[in-house]
């Protein structure tokens, strides 16, 4: 089997975490490297069916690039997670867009977020979630 550049950078950014490189880390982050859009674990799966992954197993290897920052995990407003490595080595205080329609979420890393919230005191946050919805370009009404 060849290997494509998203897997050799898949296995770099597994090995630089000091932590074992699998065959299931190397083949979710490297699918996951390639895509242009956030993926829920379902689609994941749905994609990866033909690498013998349970869904347990790929529950828990989402889990462990989530926890290592190799991949980003976003909240839709549905309440399902997805996941994205596109954007992963960017600030998580990013803005995310879900469109209404195809509820595709995309990572805007270059749109600029309100300035930062002033919380009472005692309050410290430890990350903004930031979910602009609306239509897409696909899904909104050609003029």
């Amino acid at each position: 089997m060849m290997q494509t550049s998203t897997t050799d950078q898949a296995e770099t950014l597994i090995r630089a975490t000091g932590a074992r490189v699998t065959r299931q880390r190397v083949t979710v982050l490297d699918f996951l490297l390639g895509q242009e859009k956030s993926l829920t674990h379902h689609e994941i799966q749905d994609h990866l069916s033909g690498e013998a992954l349970d869904s347990v197993t790929l529950y828990r290897v989402l889990e462990w690039l989530t926890e290592n920052e190799l991949v980003h995990r976003i909240a839709g407003a549905d309440q399902v997670w997805r996941f994205s490595a596109g954007a992963g080595h960017h600030s998580h205080e990013h803005a995310h867009f879900q469109c209404t329609k195809c509820e595709e979420v995309t990572c805007f890393t270059d749109v600029a977020l309100p300035k930062k919230i002033k919380l009472p005191d005692g309050f410290q946050s430890q990350e903004i979630d930031f979910l602009i919805k609306g239509t897409c370009p696909h899904c909104a009404p050609k003029k």
